[in-house]
């Protein structure tokens, strides 16, 4: 499970669950304003959603990795997942291209981390 950190837990779910189709696993209430959501697809890959807690942990927003791109997510069907992306509003940086590893296009979270969407050869193709 790897922590991504969101301004809000409910635009964390929003853009986990409603623009990437993940599953909302788990949303417990910890008292005092701290939740813990756990979002994850069927390969068993999961986040952690975790709302920033001070000035430090906000200045990361969107910057998790830097500038890099910090998260993958691996499709069988390039094409419809990345219509259905557009569709839900995130923007991707460039138009899909071919690699040696697959189909590839990189976009943004509404927070500002950067992904790469990747139909891997060795599935679809």
């Amino acid at each position: 499970m790897t922590t991504l950190i969101v301004p809000d837990y409910d635009a964390g779910i929003a853009f986990c669950v409603d623009a990437l189709g993940l599953d909302l696993v788990e949303d417990i209430d910890m008292g005092g304003g701290k939740r813990w959501v756990v979002v994850g697809g069927r390969d068993g890959g999961r986040l952690l959603l975790a709302r920033a807690a001070d000035d430090a942990q906000a200045a990361s927003i969107g910057k998790q990795a830097g500038g890099r791109v910090a998260f993958f997510v691996h499709t069988g069907d390039f094409a419809g997942t990345h219509a259905r992306l557009v569709d839900a509003g995130l923007k991707f940086e460039d138009a899909p291209r071919r690699e040696s590893y697959g189909t590839v296009a990189v976009f943004s979270d509404p927070f500002g981390n950067r992904w790469d969407l990747i139909e891997p050869k060795d599935i679809g193709q």
